[in-house]
């Protein structure tokens, strides 16, 4: 069977079959907005999860990474306006009354749930007001809409995407949401993904699929240089398509597919960055190795005055080679070639003359490609990251206001 993936339109993570969710207001930080919602698989599934990296971890994170050992979630419980972070002893019980609270609504063992939050940090959840809300939400087929759009806080529109996927192990559905805004950077940052599928896949591959399409995806955003304490990317798949066990020596169209959809959402995390006005696109090649590559991809989308430069469209090119410089990768001065917008602006670590005027036009787009080739391997990788605006300074010098 010749391969296929197309995308479903205003598709959703409640695309796959067998999956339904629902948010409420539930007033946690502010009032007229969802901020609580659930996702939930109807028949027995299993899950795979990636966490944040940072050692201080949100009291649902922890909760969840207990849960997730079993790899048999059902649900995630998911809430705006309050991270539950930095809360002690309390915020555990507050995560594990979120979870119960949950369990009991949908009918199934409270480690089936994993929990989520999103916010502020250093503030305890309103948790009565959130127990008595999740009893209120009605799951649909199409609910994940809603909880698009109950998971964001700074984000300026909600991050969905659904694939239909056809292959030798039959049709699927992989949907997929995601928030994401500031606090974003490699090793996890201040987003949460949820991702659903319909298909029937080996746990152990499921598992390594998912941290596979995170290291390419996920791991290879910047906003501003800070990893959350509230992380998460899960996947709960539950076998409703029908679809032939995938495993490792079938899996090769699922792992293409899941990358799509972690790509896709990444992307528009990074594109939606606080404040931002444009993507910029980094692409590096001819390096040692794959690491090599990501040091560089992360050291350029990283750089504040790279991000300056791409907010006021000036081909400054030298603070790309200088952020190149400090990645740490290996590479030789006289074999680099850079190019802005396809325009090269350097040849074997010379510059090359180009003219600026026009060069800045280009630079107006809503996308910036930089590309960047150390000429001395295969190793190569591509990250995104956003321009860097006053109106970032705005967003984060008044979050706690």
């Amino acid at each position: 069977m010749k391969e296929k993936i197309e995308t479903i339109n205003k598709g959703t993570v409640t695309s796959p079959q067998g999956f339904s969710a629902g948010a409420v207001e539930a007033a946690i930080k502010y009032k007229g907005r969802l901020d609580l919602g659930i996702l939930f698989s109807e028949k027995a599934a299993l899950s795979a999860a990636v966490f944040t990296e940072n050692k201080v971890k949100a009291a649902p994170v922890v909760l969840s990474m207990r849960h997730q050992e079993l790899g048999k979630a059902r649900a995630v419980v998911v809430n705006s306006g309050c991270a539950n972070a930095c809360t002690g002893e309390k915020g555990l019980k507050n995560a594990e009354e979120m979870a119960g609270a949950t369990a009991f609504k949908l009918g199934i063992e409270r480690n089936q749930v994993l929990v989520a939050s999103t916010g502020v940090i250093g503030v305890e959840l309103p948790i009565e007001r959130i127990k008595n809300s999740i009893q209120r939400i009605r799951l649909t087929r199409d609910g994940g809409h809603k909880l698009a759009r109950a998971i964001m806080t700074t984000d300026t529109r909600p991050k969905e995407v659904a694939i239909w996927v056809s292959d030798d192990n039959g049709h699927y559905i992989i949907g997929g949401i995601a928030k994401g805004a500031g606090m974003i950077h490699p090793s996890m940052s201040t987003l949460l993904c949820f991702l659903a599928t319909d298909a029937l896949i080996d746990h152990g591959f499921l598992q390594k699929a998912l941290k596979n399409a995170v290291d390419m995806s996920f791991n290879m955003i910047t906003v501003d240089g800070d990893t959350s304490t509230n992380d998460m990317v899960t996947i709960i798949a539950n076998g409703a398509s029908g679809s032939r066990l995938i495993n490792d020596k079938n899996g090769k169209v699922f792992q293409e597919a899941l990358n799509y959809i972690c790509k896709y959402l990444a992307c528009n995390i990074a594109a939606d960055g606080e404040g931002a006005t444009k993507l910029i696109e980094v692409t590096v090649s001819g390096a040692k190795n794959t690491a090599d590559a990501r040091k560089v991809v992360r050291a350029v989308t990283g750089s504040v005055l790279v991000k300056a430069a791409v907010h006021g469209n000036d081909p400054n090119w030298g603070r790309v080679v200088a952020a190149l410089g400090r990645s740490g990768a290996y590479f030789e001065e006289n074999k680099l070639d850079v190019f802005l917008q396809g325009v090269q602006v350097m040849e074997k670590g010379c510059p090359v003359h180009f003219e600026k005027d026009n060069l800045s036009k280009m630079m107006k787009k809503d996308q910036v490609n930089i590309r960047i080739n150390l000429n001395i391997a295969a190793g190569n990788a591509t990250g995104w990251g956003c321009d860097l605006s006053q109106e970032y300074v705005t967003i984060n010098s008044n979050y706690t206001t």
